[in-house]
């Protein structure tokens, strides 16, 4: 008799179920499998958690307090993202948060001209061998309705050739190979972590976006929200 596969079972009817750090579990909706029906591992959970949080919130039986804060501004925030986007990638950046019912306090913007002195890790070692053309980074801070600020870091990378910005994707979105230093903190690693990750390719161009609290507890639907529209901004 052949011995049973180890391969989960591809139904997709079911639902795999997956553990936070705080234990609790939660259940992943339509997770893709690769070739070989394994589970595809996401980059750092991140889309995986927002999801989990609007679900958790309404199916888990977490306190009154924290479904009702996620159906007024995550919620919220979640049901704009479609159009907040069409304005983000019009580079009209107040009007696609306010769309989502935030509001913009600040932004600053810098442009650079390496890359190389500007990143860390297996990215900065790629520069070394592919010098970038130009490299754009911006940081806003924007309040979500809710009491909460996030702080939203966006970095343009703009290479040489189409093929250069592809190899560029695909290194910094896996796990542990450095990025772009992002505006908006001192040291790597400080505030933005890759939990909440977002990233674009456009010919030439790679964007890289990531959001960290600034103050208060926003949800992680609302920072994952917060990179979805950011990484839509063309470059400046």
């Amino acid at each position: 008799m052949a011995k049973e596969s180890s391969i989960p079972p591809q139904n997709p009817e079911k639902d795999r179920p997956f553990r936070t750090w705080e234990g609790t579990e939660y259940i992943m909706v339509n997770q893709p499998r690769g070739p070989d029906g394994r589970w595809i591992k996401y980059k750092y959970g991140a889309g995986a958690l927002a999801t989990a949080g609007v679900v958790a919130a309404a199916t888990s039986g977490i306190g009154g307090g924290t479904a009702a804060s996620l159906d007024s501004a995550a919620g919220q925030a979640l049901k704009g993202k479609s159009s907040s986007k069409k304005s983000a990638q019009k580079g009209r950046h107040s009007e696609a948060w306010q769309r989502l019912g935030w509001r913009q306090l600040k932004k600053t913007a810098k442009r650079e001209l390496k890359c190389g002195p500007h990143s860390f890790g297996d990215v900065q070692r790629f520069f070394l061998r592919h010098p970038c053309v130009d490299l754009d980074r911006m940081a806003v801070t924007v309040d979500d309705g809710a009491g909460n600020t996030i702080i939203v870091s966006v970095a343009w990378v703009k290479m040489p050739v189409a093929s250069e910005a592809s190899d560029l994707k695909r290194l910094v979105d896996r796990n542990d190979t450095g990025n772009v230093a992002l505006f908006g903190e001192v040291r790597h690693g400080s505030r933005f972590t890759g939990e909440n990750y977002d990233s674009r390719l456009a010919k030439k161009l790679v964007v890289i976006a990531e959001s960290a609290p600034e103050a208060g507890r926003p949800s992680e639907a609302t920072l994952e929200t917060a990179v979805e529209v950011a990484v839509q901004f063309p470059a400046p």
